[in-house]
């Protein structure tokens, strides 16, 4: 696992981007790992076809509020077409660390979320 991603994601986990709430969300949706007791909810506004505000809050990980904190830093001003081809290779890519069998969905909780709000 190379050092600077280990850093990405601690910061990310630390310090995650877009924590919070949006009161006049166009959408949102929670989502739950019960394996382990992620459990993230991410609100989202959409303008004239794109994102224009994005937060997300929630308890869990370093893996998973680091991955949705990535996330929805990614997400602004993407249409819903950008946001459909967002798979489970580029969030691996993104955090750029490998992934067991156990963590990989700690991993996959804010693309969970994102599929469900599409």
């Amino acid at each position: 696992m190379s050092s600077i991603y280990t850093e990405i994601i601690l910061d990310h986990y630390q310090t995650p981007r877009n924590f919070g709430e949006i009161k006049n969300s166009t959408s949102q949706v929670e989502v739950a790992n019960p394996l382990c007791g992620d459990k993230i909810k991410i609100m989202i506004v959409f303008d004239r076809g794109k994102v224009t505000d994005v937060k997300f809050n929630g308890v869990g990980c370093a893996i998973s509020i680091a991955s949705t904190s990535m996330l929805t830093e990614f997400m602004k001003n993407k249409t819903k077409n950008q946001l459909k081809k967002i798979n489970k290779d580029f969030i691996i890519k993104m955090l750029g660390i490998n992934l067991g069998a156990n963590r990989i969905k700690c991993a996959l909780l804010g693309l969970e979320a994102l599929k469900k709000l599409l």
